[in-house]
């Protein structure tokens, strides 16, 4: 897929949710960290991170009233909130997109490894590699992330995550996956990445790029 299309979609789906924004970025540079790690060839990590970019693409069909509720949803409103993993999928097919890998992490990065997942209900190793690390990669970010009734973000909050993380081990999560990422977090590679657009720690001053 085009970088202008994929960066047009971004913005669509930055338009449509404000709180994605720095979410989406956050997610590329954990997928391409983790792949990397993985050992998986450039081109593969590269329709990853594009698939990362573009989780929530379905997100752009959502209505607004659901999308953007302060309150509690109700399981009717979840219902339509879950269909996004569908929707997206769908969006890229139409435009023309036919890699399986970006095409599947769209749309089963919310299944689990215990098959309660959505939208396919798919178990173990029928999920495709992509997803398996992207579901910890998603709930890592969303559980450190500035939210209007989390106070706790930075070290604290991962320190939480990975807990939550380890727990889900081998029910909501691929246990590979969870090794891998917290590894990659206990040696400060990924560290940095935690605070990208997310808290009050100053942008580093690089100089003039000139």
């Amino acid at each position: 897929m085009d970088l202008d299309i994929v960066q047009s979609l971004v913005k669509s789906i930055e338009l449509k949710d404000r709180s994605t924004a720095a979410h989406t970025w956050r997610v590329v540079l954990y997928t391409r960290a983790l792949a990397e790690r993985a050992g998986l060839e450039k081109p593969l990590v590269e329709r990853l991170c594009i698939g990362a970019a573009l989780h929530d693409v379905g997100k752009i069909d959502i209505p607004d009233a659901i999308l953007t509720k302060a309150s509690r949803l109700t399981d009717a409103e979840f219902d339509i909130i879950k269909t996004h993993t569908t929707l997206g999928h769908d969006r890229l097919v139409r435009m023309g997109e036919t890699d399986e890998h970006l095409l599947g992490l769209v749309r089963s990065h919310h299944e689990r490894w215990d098959g309660l997942g959505y939208p396919d209900g798919l178990a173990g190793e029928s999920i495709a590699l992509g997803p398996r690390f992207f579901a910890v990669i998603d709930s890592f970010d969303a559980m450190t992330s500035i939210r209007p009734y989390r106070d706790r973000i930075g070290e604290d909050a991962a320190e939480l995550a990975l807990r939550e993380l380890e727990a889900g081990k081998g029910t909501r999560y691929w246990p590979e996956a969870v090794d891998a990422f917290t590894d990659l977090y206990r040696s400060e590679q990924i560290t940095w990445i935690l605070h990208y657009f997310n808290d009050d720690v100053p942008v580093p001053d690089f100089g003039d790029p000139s």
